[in-house]
């Protein structure tokens, strides 16, 4: 009985190594994830509930979270629609400058983010290209909460595109022309046919651009403000407490925002696994 256990655990394999490998993983990970947040875990554990609690439910704290999350909820639900269309055209059309197109995609990657949030600023101020059009109608983008939407979707939109443009590659066209074929017109099509092929890429996409943005700090500091309660994020507000020495209310915040990310994070994997599964079914 135990051979036949141990058998089953050592399957042959074309590629050899997988002890080897699998040790090195989980030492990776192990050293440069799990250490670390359970180092943060136990430094905000020893608070004691009363004194993490009052942190918690401190109003500039949940204001710098509310920020926080809500802007990178909707910069990450921005860059889904427009990401998809940018891959869309990207995938299914050829015209001139679409490499160059396709080029300035990754741009948000290599641009350092204080140079970001230092142009989008410029930018989006009230005497700034973009910003002086909307500030006769009473419109201020920069240093408010609207300049740190625009810097998330600044730097949110590559994860979408260059999620989704993959999946996109591959659909056969011919399964669309058959759609057509049926009786189907072009939204059905891409409602029916394209969509729930996309969905899983689409979810992906938007749990990376989501977690990119709750932990963004470079672009956002420029263009934000940085006013309590009204345009400071939460990793600012980590910063601030670290200045002031405040070291067990910087790694409360920081414990703060790691639960409610892993939390997101958990159900944003459940629907990707749903999607997943009704796709199967489907085809």
């Amino acid at each position: 009985m135990k051979s036949a256990t141990k058998s089953a655990w050592r399957q042959p394999s074309i590629l050899p190594g997988f002890g080897l490998t699998l040790g090195y993983t989980l030492v990776y990970l192990t050293l440069i994830i799990l250490i670390p947040l359970t180092a943060l875990v136990i430094r905000a554990s020893s608070l004691g509930f009363a004194d993490f609690y009052a942190i918690l439910m401190d109003e500039r704290t949940l204001l710098a979270l509310r920020i926080s999350f809500g802007a990178a909820l909707i910069a990450a639900m921005v860059n889904v629609v427009f990401g998809v269309l940018v891959a869309w055209v990207l995938v299914r059309y050829d015209f001139p400058g679409r490499r160059l197109l396709d080029a300035i995609v990754d741009l948000p990657f290599a641009l350092p983010t204080a140079v970001a949030g230092i142009a989008l600023a410029a930018l989006y101020a009230n005497n700034g290209w973009i910003g002086a059009l909307f500030a006769p109608l009473g419109i201020k983008i920069a240093f408010t909460p609207a300049g740190i939407v625009v810097a998330l979707i600044f730097i949110g939109l590559p994860f979408v595109v260059r999620t989704v443009q993959p999946v996109m590659e591959e659909l056969d066209r011919e399964v669309e022309e058959a759609a057509a074929t049926l009786g189907a017109n072009r939204f059905q099509t891409i409602r029916m046919v394209v969509l729930p092929a996309l969905t899983p890429a689409i979810l992906t996409g938007f749990a990376l651009a989501f977690a990119r943005a709750v932990g963004e700090y470079g672009s956002v500091i420029f263009i934000a403000g940085n006013i309590p309660y009204v345009s400071e994020i939460a990793p600012l507000l980590i910063v601030i407490r670290l200045e002031e020495f405040n070291y067990a209310g910087a790694t409360a915040i920081a414990a703060i925002m790691l639960i409610i990310s892993f939390a997101m994070l958990f159900l944003i994997n459940l629907l990707q696994a749903w999607s997943r599964r009704r796709f199967t079914n489907v085809r």
